[in-house]
């Protein structure tokens, strides 16, 4: 009896363990909670994919971009000498002056002794007279030739500055020239060609500043011209005038006898 009653409460203390240790399984939520991770996976997957998209991308970008550097090069490594020239060029200062300017600095006394290097006679700021007599010359008559001087050695100035430059700047462009068949980038086509350019612009200024200096002095030599007929004219205007008036008065103290002469009868 007293086995009996061991073994019953043996049992009952196992069968009160085993009831505290079950846990309740719910099929819908275990499915529901996979299906759900199996969600988060698959956009997780999806994300990956687009980045890994990207990234080839980014690589078949950086791969056309070499290629397209290898083939036309990178225009920030290239350094040509010849720019500096032309900058240079570009920034320097006018040699010629304008014929406003040239007019304003005219001298009367620098014409007198004018000889242009040797190649005329000075004339002088004075003369003397037979009589020994020392005589100033006036300023006045010799402007209008100091003008024509000025522009003259302008256009001398101009010339000889341009002649240098011109050997210069041809210099550099057979340097650009040489450069540009030689070169192996288009980057480095592309600037030569603007440097080129640009040397062959200022190759043909000088041509131009010679036309304009030419210019001053003809347009100078021109007003001078005029300003001797202008001159004639007024002289001659007033010579007329002048010989109209004698005339008239010559006419009024003169008279002429216009009655017969009376001779006396013997």
């Amino acid at each position: 009896m007293k086995k009996l009653l061991t073994v019953m409460l043996a049992t009952a203390g196992l069968a009160s363990t085993a009831r505290a240790q079950w846990v309740v399984y719910d099929p819908a939520n275990t499915i529901q909670s996979v299906i759900n991770t199996v969600q988060e996976v698959a956009k997780f997957v999806e994300v990956i994919n687009h980045q890994v998209q990207q990234i080839k991308a980014l690589e078949d970008q950086l791969t056309e971009f070499k290629h397209y550097e290898s083939l036309f090069g990178d225009p920030k490594a290239v350094v040509l000498n010849t720019v500096q020239p032309l900058v240079t060029e570009l920034r320097r200062a006018e040699v010629g002056q304008t014929l406003t300017a040239l007019e304003g600095a005219v001298d009367a006394g620098q014409a007198m002794i004018y000889d242009a290097n040797g190649l005329f006679s000075s004339i002088g700021t004075t003369f003397s007279t037979p009589n020994g007599a020392t005589v100033a010359r006036r300023e006045a008559p010799y402007l209008a030739v100091a003008a024509v001087q000025k522009t003259a050695d302008n256009f001398l100035s101009v010339s000889a500055d341009a002649a240098t430059r011109r050997i210069a700047l041809k210099e550099e462009i057979a340097r650009t020239t040489t450069a540009l068949k030689n070169a192996t980038t288009d980057a480095e086509v592309q600037k030569l060609t603007g440097v080129l350019i640009g040397l062959s612009s200022a190759l043909n200024n000088t041509d131009y500043e010679i036309n304009q200096a030419t210019a001053s002095a003809l347009v100078q030599d021109v007003a001078n011209r005029n300003e001797t007929q202008r001159q004639a004219e007024a002289k001659k205007e007033q010579q007329h005038a002048e010989f109209t008036e004698a005339v008239q008065k010559y006419g009024q103290t003169f008279r002429l006898v216009n009655a017969p002469t009376a001779f006396p009868t013997p």
